[in-house]
């Protein structure tokens, strides 16, 4: 009895041991920051993606980038939610897309932060509204870096800094592997915002990280923007416990989507 009484502790030392490799050990999420890119261009690339991950081809995948003014409309919004006229919107070079997530209009442009995470949610619990309290938790963390407290607000989905939302989340969700996305305001011009009626919410500003701190649009603006770049990315990691791999060779995309 003694036997096999040890022998069942130490079973259960190597199941325990082999149990936290397992709990502990980190997947692979490539990077790849593109850097200023067309709206369009950057949804395709999503789409392709988005299958690979299905197939199991590639890991999870955080695009993260920068946009020409748009407006994105999701499957809740409408066109009513766009105050300006369409001449007014031509004349500002905005383009309209309605697209495949949830919520309703969303501004991306210059001094934006775009992220899109293509992430397999069965491997995180199939659970969509853990999802996206993880993504405000991402943008949380990294705002506190500089100084701001931000904070989520019951029913409305994004990132607040009291009654202003700071950062947006609209995702969408193809055999439980995730697209589309955040968008952070670092530096934006905030005039496109009054054009609509951000996310369908009428009551409720917005705001940017440059107009909480001296986070300036010049070119040490650049190097603080790559800064807060890695931040995020940092936080991310975290978060999602995941190892962040950095893929920016131009070769190494290009073979990625044959």
């Amino acid at each position: 009895m003694l036997l096999n009484s040890n022998k069942g502790k130490i079973a259960l030392k190597i199941f325990l041991k082999r149990s936290i490799k397992i709990a502990t050990s980190k997947e692979e999420c490539w990077v790849l920051n593109l850097g200023p890119r067309d709206y369009l261009n950057v949804y395709n690339l999503q789409k392709k993606l988005v299958n690979k991950r299905i197939k199991g081809e590639i890991p999870d995948v955080l695009i993260l980038n920068e946009h020409n003014p748009v407006f994105t409309i999701g499957r809740r919004g409408g066109k009513g939610s766009i105050l300006a006229s369409k001449e007014e919107l031509k004349k500002r070079g905005i383009k309209i897309y309605e697209i495949d997530r949830g919520g309703d209009i969303i501004y991306h442009g210059p001094g934006q932060l775009v992220g899109y995470p293509i992430m397999n949610l069965k491997s995180k619990g199939k659970d969509i509204h853990l999802y996206l309290r993880n993504l405000e938790e991402v943008i949380i963390r990294l705002l506190k870096d500089y100084g701001v407290q931000s904070k989520r607000i019951e029913g409305h989905t994004g990132v607040w800094v009291e009654n202003e939302k700071i950062a947006a989340i609209g995702i969408g969700v193809k055999r439980w592997v995730s697209f589309h996305g955040f968008c952070l305001n670092v530096n934006p011009n905030l005039s496109y915002f009054d054009m609509i009626n951000p996310c369908g919410i009428k009551d409720k500003g917005i705001t940017s990280l440059a107009k909480l701190t001296n986070f300036e649009d010049n070119e040490n603006g650049k190097t603080k923007l790559a800064q807060l770049t890695n931040n995020l990315i940092k936080h991310f990691g975290k978060v999602f416990f995941l190892d962040m791999i950095n893929l920016n060779s131009a070769k190494l995309l290009s073979s990625l989507l044959a």
